[in-house]
């Protein structure tokens, strides 16, 4: 048994981190490390995940981001995990550990990364067995970021009848560091949802272990506000006011459940009253551009 590494990156400060783990931990060593550097092209993760594999001659491929950290034994767990596998095994997940503070509950921004480590799939630590990954054709190159392509390709994996196990190996993703405005960029990701169900079905969340979304609330919050403006631009003003008053109940709502588990500092109060405000229309926004932009994509 052989397997290589791929590893996708944009840069991050952690990628000389990560390649000196590699080449000093226990472990049988890969019989390559292949870094695809996506700074330029900017095709994102799929393709920058898709040229590494394609020149990889592992058996297996073992995909990392280049922002985790692995622990001293990480390649002896890595080949104890794909050693003897069944060959219905097409890929081996590690169990993602994500640090939170012990001394204040974690921001919103931190429980966002926190998700990893329930999520089923997530190439920050997945290795594929090369076959099973030629048979798929790869990540879809149409998901532009890091989100969903990981889940698309582990379904069309599974639907070729291979099986897809959890390995012992640990793997530690830190925090994403995020700005006041990330969690309305992060909003793109609804374009993404828009090619899941296009490629998926209207059950893909099923499918992949994921929880109902916010867009239905989102799509409610939005619409009231608009319709306080469109009205108060008719004169309806009594109208408008009853609008007005459910997008400003919607929202208190909305930042009150994204604030109540937090550390409730004032900054993070601030954060969560704009951003609150602001999430609805961009999650519309981004699920309408995407819907159009996938509107000819066929499962």
């Amino acid at each position: 048994m052989s397997y290589s590494v791929v590893i996708p990156t944009v840069g991050r400060p952690n990628l000389d981190v990560l390649l000196r783990a590699l080449a000093e931990g226990e472990g049988p060593d890969p019989c390559e490390v292949l870094v695809v550097d996506d700074r330029e092209t900017r095709l994102g993760p799929a393709a920058a995940r898709n040229t590494g594999w394609r020149e990889a001659k592992g058996d297996w491929v073992a995909f990392l981001d280049d922002d985790v950290v692995l622990a001293p034994d990480w390649k002896a767990r890595l080949w104890a995990d794909l050693a003897d596998l069944p060959e219905d095994v097409g890929a081996s997940q590690a169990r993602i550990v994500v640090p939170l503070p012990q001394d204040r509950r974690p921001t919103d921004a931190e429980r966002g990364t926190a998700g990893l480590a329930t999520a089923h799939w997530i190439t920050a630590d997945m290795a594929y067995r090369r076959e099973a990954l030629a048979r798929a054709g790869g990540f879809d190159e149409r998901f532009p970021r890091a989100y969903r392509e990981d889940a698309e390709l582990a379904l069309r994996v599974q639907d070729l009848g291979y099986r897809i196990v959890r390995g012992s190996r640990v793997t530690t993703h830190p925090v994403k560091p995020s700005t006041f405005l990330t969690s309305v960029r992060d909003q793109r990701g609804n374009a993404d949802d828009a090619l899941m169900r296009r490629l998926v079905g209207p059950k893909w969340r099923s499918r992949i272990g994921g929880q109902r979304g916010r867009l239905p609330s989102h799509v409610a919050t939005t619409a009231s506000g608009l319709l306080a403006v469109l009205c108060g631009a008719l004169g309806l003003r009594r109208v408008a006011g009853a609008f007005a008053a459910v997008w400003v109940g919607r929202t208190v709502w909305f930042a009150v459940v994204r604030i109540a588990p937090g550390p409730r500092t004032w900054g993070e109060v601030v954060r969560m009253l704009v951003t609150s405000a602001l999430i609805p229309p961009a999650a519309c926004w981004h699920r309408v551009r995407g819907e159009l932009r996938h509107r000819r994509v066929r499962p």
